[in-house]
């Protein structure tokens, strides 16, 4: 696999990280992921600012975005992903210290990593829906940042994989905020309701397209917190993410959410964002 580390094209196995990298001590860093369908990365302009919002965030230097928007797309050619479905994962750190909390006194060049794989399309799991639990949320004040500091995911996203869940739904202060990896929505009476954007979630690129697509297909919809105690009583909960697409929730714990199959609503948005994404507006 060919992959583009810090000004180079090569090989993965020959990636060296430097053990005073703050990505690696620190988790000094941010990340995006983006989609790739036939070649053309979806919504990439959209991603690389919440990139740039990211690394601004964060008093990271922001290196050459067009330049990486060209490296993106080199590294689809040498790993002969042009066709398909991939992703890319792009990694900015704050760059090589000596090990202190606050920022270095003479600041290096950020390192910047990024590859590219072959991805396969949950098409079963749109088809029926997914189970999932729900988690307190114990992120971080700022979860609008795209940050590297993933652990309070890693954990949630354990516990789903135990308990045989798709996902862990987090839970602050008695408010449905978002998933381990994923946006959420709900719906009641035929109104999609979402959390509004705040530090408490991060701003959802596929997130974004749903509401487009509601407001284009006349589908209400609200911003508004969504209380614990009311998800299980949607007719139907969907959640959302680059690689997730359109996913049905269709149980949550132990409680089944409407008739326990993929809503009316939530198909209507999956299909129409599947032909966005392929170039067929919808």
């Amino acid at each position: 696999m060919t992959v583009y580390f810090n000004g180079e094209f090569l090989d993965k196995g020959r990636v060296c990280v430097s053990p005073d990298d703050r990505g690696f001590l620190l988790a000094d860093g941010v990340y995006e992921v983006i989609a790739s369908y036939g070649g053309r990365f979806y919504m990439a302009e959209a991603h690389f600012a919440r990139l740039s919002r990211s690394l601004a965030a964060l008093r990271i230097a922001e290196p050459d975005l067009d330049r990486l928007r060209d490296v993106a797309l080199t590294l689809l050619a040498r790993n002969d992903l042009q066709q398909g479905h991939a992703k890319l994962y792009l990694q900015i750190t704050r760059g090589v210290a000596s090990r202190s909390h606050a920022f270095p006194e003479a600041p290096g060049p950020p390192t910047v990593y990024a590859t590219v794989e072959a991805y396969t399309p949950p098409e079963q799991l749109w088809a029926r829906g997914v189970h999932t639990i729900l988690v307190p949320d114990i992120r971080w004040a700022r979860c609008d940042i795209k940050s590297l500091a993933l652990l309070p995911n890693v954990l949630a996203s354990q516990r789903a994989k135990e308990a045989g869940a798709y996902d862990a739904i987090f839970v602050r202060d008695g408010v449905i905020t978002e998933g381990s990896h994923t946006s959420i929505c709900a719906v009641y009476a035929g109104e999609l309701i979402t959390h509004p954007l705040t530090h408490h979630i991060l701003g959802g690129v596929t997130r974004d397209v749903v509401l487009d697509l509601c407001r284009r297909g006349d589908i209400p919809y609200r911003e508004r917190p969504i209380p614990e105690e009311t998800l299980c009583e949607a007719d139907e909960v969907m959640l959302l993410g680059t690689t997730t697409g359109v996913m049905p929730v269709t149980s949550v714990g132990r409680q089944r959410i409407g008739d326990g199959r993929p809503g009316v609503l939530t198909l209507r948005l999956q299909r129409a964002l599947h032909a966005r994404m392929v170039g067929i507006e919808a």
